[in-house]
């Protein structure tokens, strides 16, 4: 069978820059070189998406669509423009250094910061004024993605709990039932749940349910599945 839109894959991957620099992997051994001199332990385990659902590049999406569900790998090179784009000069800017100081920041050249949820590199620092990089650290690159497709992904339950953990980075119960998926939210996460229920709808053809909880249940749900 052939893999198609919309189908659940687990898969290991690595990305590289063309010249063999590593920025991204599941795979142990290369998120060891990735953060090689870091004393933490490194948890790494297989990852699993949706194709066609932009929760990878499209580039790759569209590469695995009409491939085998079986067992396999692929190399798969991309010029900017399907990888993460090219780099836009129109995305430097120059920001007054007081707002950096009012934040007690210090713009040193290298320095990432988050300005309303968009990552900035900090290019120079001149008199009272910072230059700032808002392009992906990626922009303008050619890179290379080796992808083994571990298994397609058939079980419901699965599927589900997987799209939860890549929505909303954490595990959340939920049960399915009478057509519906039974989510438990703590109350201040519910309305930004609720925004995600079409979405559920479309992947799954179920209902989503939200059933409201004090977070200390939400906590003693993670803490026995740790």
């Amino acid at each position: 069978m052939s893999l198609e839109k919309k189908d659940f894959v687990e898969i290991e991957f690595t990305g590289k820059i063309k010249d063999g620099e590593i920025f991204d992997s599941n795979i142990r051994e290369d998120v060891a070189k990735l953060h090689e001199g870091h004393t933490h332990p490194i948890e790494t385990k297989p990852f699993v998406f949706c194709l066609g659902e932009g929760m990878f590049l499209q580039a790759i999406d569209d590469f695995l669509i009409g491939k085998p569900d079986t067992p396999e790998t692929y190399e798969i090179a991309l010029s900017p423009e399907n990888a993460f784009g090219k780099r836009d000069t129109k995305l430097i800017q120059m920001i007054p250094l007081k707002i950096f100081i009012q934040s007690k920041l210090n713009p040193s050249i290298g320095a990432m910061f988050n300005f309303d949820g968009k990552i900035a590199k900090v290019l120079a620092v001149s008199g009272g004024r910072v230059m700032v990089d808002f392009n992906n650290p990626l922009a303008g690159k050619d890179v290379v993605y080796k992808i083994r497709i571990l298994r397609k992904i058939d079980k419901l339950a699965e599927k589900v709990k997987s799209f939860i953990e890549f929505l909303f980075k954490r595990d959340l119960k939920f049960e399915i039932k009478d057509n519906k998926i039974i989510l438990e939210v703590e109350k201040p996460a519910v309305d930004f749940v609720k925004l995600f229920s079409e979405k559920f709808k479309d992947l799954f053809g179920l209902e989503l349910e939200i059933k409201e909880v004090e977070l200390k249940e939400l906590i003693e749900h993670v803490h026995n599945h740790e």
